[in-house]
């Protein structure tokens, strides 16, 4: 397994148009071969921003790169950067192998 995250720091007057921003789009993960599921977390408050992260769980390191080369991937991003900025900065991007998954 393969675990995929990005993190992001988001200014306090941008969360909800964040939030609108990831929940409200089109859900296209379920159509690729290789994903098993999809977090989308809020973190710790801060000062100057809120921590959130998309966490995605892959079959593979492989099935994750084929989403990152797919049609899909593409039309999930095509307006990624477009209108106001809402984070301080790009996303921080962690890719794990999975050594040991504990599950009930």
């Amino acid at each position: 397994m393969y675990i995929a995250m990005n993190r992001f720091r988001v200014h306090p007057d941008n969360e909800n148009a964040f939030r609108r921003r990831w929940l409200d789009r089109d859900v296209l993960l379920k159509t690729v071969p290789g994903f098993v599921s999809f977090q989308f977390l809020k973190g710790p408050k801060h000062e100057e921003y809120t921590l959130y992260a998309s966490h995605t769980v892959w079959e593979s390191f492989e099935a994750f790169r084929d989403w990152t080369q797919s049609e899909q991937f593409r039309a999930a991003h095509a307006h990624a950067g477009e209108g106001r900025a809402l984070t301080a900065g790009p996303p921080v991007f962690e890719g794990f192998e999975v050594l040991q998954d504990v599950t009930l």
